[in-house]
């Protein structure tokens, strides 16, 4: 099995941005973790990190038809990313949401997101672990839907 990491803008900025709310683990650490519980649970990973829509939603079109989900912190295209959501909505894996915060215990004009309705589900406001149990249940998710397939 083979899944997709998206970090969107800014978020290469953990360990510097607003510590205050995201904590100091980088970015790297991230997926550094990712990376070793992706070994831990026999799976393949493939991260990308751009702060640019165009490049996330292209990401996806490339791996269409060569991953079993993805997870996805659109960070601040959660708000406005209309592109990428549709872009979420012609994948044929699922799609979990994750953000560090709690997103809806920030400011007004962040509790809304455009992305929520396009995914499978949210994960939010669990700091790093909000990725690693994303991960563990996209693995879960996929060995049903493969285990569904062969019955």
């Amino acid at each position: 099995m083979k899944f997709l990491i998206l970090h969107g803008p800014n978020l290469n900025l953990f360990g510097r941005r607003e510590p205050h709310i995201y904590g100091t683990m980088t970015l790297a650490e991230i997926n550094t973790r990712l990376t070793a519980l992706a070994a831990e649970l026999g799976v393949e990973i493939e991260i990308l990190q751009s702060n640019h829509e165009g490049v996330l939603i292209d990401k996806l079109h490339e791996r269409i038809d060569e991953v079993d989900g993805a997870l996805l912190n659109p960070a601040g295209l959660t708000q406005h990313g209309v592109p990428l959501h549709d872009a979420i909505k012609a994948m044929p894996f699922p799609v979990l949401e994750v953000h560090m915060s709690n997103i809806a215990a920030r400011e007004a004009w962040r509790a809304h997101s455009i992305i929520s309705p396009a995914v499978k589900a949210t994960l939010q406001g669990l700091g790093w672990r909000s990725y690693t149990m994303g991960l563990r249940a996209l693995v879960e998710m996929a060995a049903e839907a493969r285990q569904s397939k062969a019955t």
